[in-house]
């Protein structure tokens, strides 16, 4: 059914409309594995698609959050280059276990979901045009700050796969967002001081075998940082671990990409304990 509607946004943010639109998830067996971890509260979560606009373009969100009237830590979830998928979702609904209000936000668009196939060249796109994908992330994390139930003070983005890179940009714009956590995504470096934008404390959760950003990607990103001493930031990395170890669904090995059970638990954790430490 139709939910509330959340329209009304601040002055000055892109995020032009948004609406509720309630829903019950089934999960496949992997995920609701990984879900159930983390015990469901008493009072339950409250869990939705979340149409929104912003600049002209419209877009499909999810949100989850902790059933009652208070406000929580605001965390932005960015998908892989699949979009807004049930993987994304089941993290979410994670976070508002834990007692956080957590939105996917949808870097696409809501008429594109692309294939396996497609994927690549949708999240090149993105790669190529930096200016758009900060955009489409300074927007979603716009949309997080309208939802009634965030705590505007307290806020994290995390990411996976192309989402692990999108949230490092997103520090890099100087976002004022209190904490950003990589999962297996790229490690981008910018121009010479920009770094130095970067108000966020950083974690980044890494596979000591994803090809994706290899040693000397890794070793590129850490000097990067270093030009920027005040930033607070923490690299892990997980031996053995490729690409997309956090995904039940990924097994192609030869192409460097495969669940990792141990790593998904670590950094899960790893996670937790940065998010405790910024917001308490």
């Amino acid at each position: 059914m139709e939910g509330a509607t959340t329209a009304g946004a601040p002055p000055g943010t892109a995020v032009l409309d948004a609406a509720w639109e309630y829903r019950v998830n089934t999960y496949t067996p992997p995920l609701t594995r990984i879900l159930e971890r983390e015990p469901l509260p008493e009072d339950g979560i409250v869990s939705g698609d979340v149409d929104y606009e912003a600049d002209g373009v419209a877009y499909r969100g999810y949100s989850a959050r902790p059933a009652d009237d208070g406000r929580h830590p605001g965390i932005l979830v960015v998908h892989d280059w699949l979009g807004v998928t049930d993987y994304v979702r089941m993290r979410c609904d994670m976070l508002a276990r834990l007692g956080y209000s957590a939105f996917a936000g949808d870097i696409y668009g809501a008429d594109i979901r692309p294939t396996p196939e497609e994927a690549p060249a949708v999240a090149g796109g993105f790669y190529r045009d930096r200016p758009l994908w900060r955009k489409r992330l300074g927007e979603a994390f716009d949309q997080l700050l309208t939802e009634p139930s965030v705590d505007p003070s307290r806020t994290a983005a995390i990411g996976y796969c192309f989402g692990g890179s999108a949230v490092l940009e997103l520090a890099r714009t100087g976002a004022e967002v209190g904490a950003v956590v990589s999962f297996h995504g790229g490690l981008p470096t910018g121009p010479a001081g920009e770094a130095a934008q970067i108000a966020a404390k950083v974690l980044v959760l890494h596979g000591a075998a994803d090809p994706v950003a290899p040693d000397d990607a890794m070793l590129a990103f850490v000097n990067d940082l270093r030009t920027a001493p005040a930033v607070d930031w923490e690299l892990t990395v997980y031996a053995g671990a490729m690409h997309a170890f956090t995904l039940p669904d990924a097994n192609d090995p030869a192409h460097g990409a495969q669940f990792n059970a141990i790593a998904e638990r670590r950094s899960w954790s790893a996670m937790k304990d940065f998010l405790v430490e910024t917001f308490h």
